[in-house]
């Protein structure tokens, strides 16, 4: 059961995907990032479940397809509205906050261009088991007056940049 529904996920942020790359670049990148950072966030919802008899069941099938879509419609609606260059200014203020400001200060970025805007605020770093540093954080994006809060969680990579392991 657990593989079929793995392949029926597969399948979904596949489309998602493919359905992503025809919409242009804002919209398509947008929804692509939001169905994968969806369906990361219902595996991980999901996987500490336990079925009968206590055995670990993994990722429910269902939690990660719901996860992509969710992902996707949100990615898509955010995607429409940012440009590249408000994209660059999200990933610099997001590699800034999670490197170097002390928890709990908020980072902020805007583009004088479009308006748009938005925050970092990172919370304590914590060593995974992995030996990697992680940090939740919770960011805000305001696109033409309306602001979307959203929460995630990033860990540093041999490089030193730090990328999203499951975000909101």
């Amino acid at each position: 059961m657990l593989k079929k529904t793995a392949k029926i996920s597969l399948m979904i942020v596949s489309v998602v995907s493919l359905g992503a790359c025809e919409r242009g670049s804002k919209e398509g990148a947008g929804t692509l990032f939001g169905a994968l950072a969806g369906a990361a966030l219902g595996a991980a919802v999901s996987s500490g479940h336990h079925g009968r008899y206590g055995r670990h069941r993994g990722p429910d099938g269902f939690a990660v397809v719901a996860g992509a879509m969710m992902g996707a419609a949100v990615g898509n609606s955010i995607g429409r509205s940012l440009d590249n260059a408000d994209r660059r200014a999200m990933r610099v203020s997001h590699q800034y906050a999670l490197e170097s400001s002390p928890s709990g200060r908020t980072s902020r970025w805007s583009n004088p261009d479009s308006g748009n805007y938005g925050t970092y605020t990172p919370q304590p770093a914590e060593e995974n088991r992995d030996g990697r540093y992680c940090r939740e954080y919770q960011q805000t994006i305001t696109v033409g007056g309306k602001t979307e809060n959203a929460y995630g969680k990033a860990c540093r990579q041999p490089d030193g940049a730090w990328k999203i392991v499951s975000a909101d």
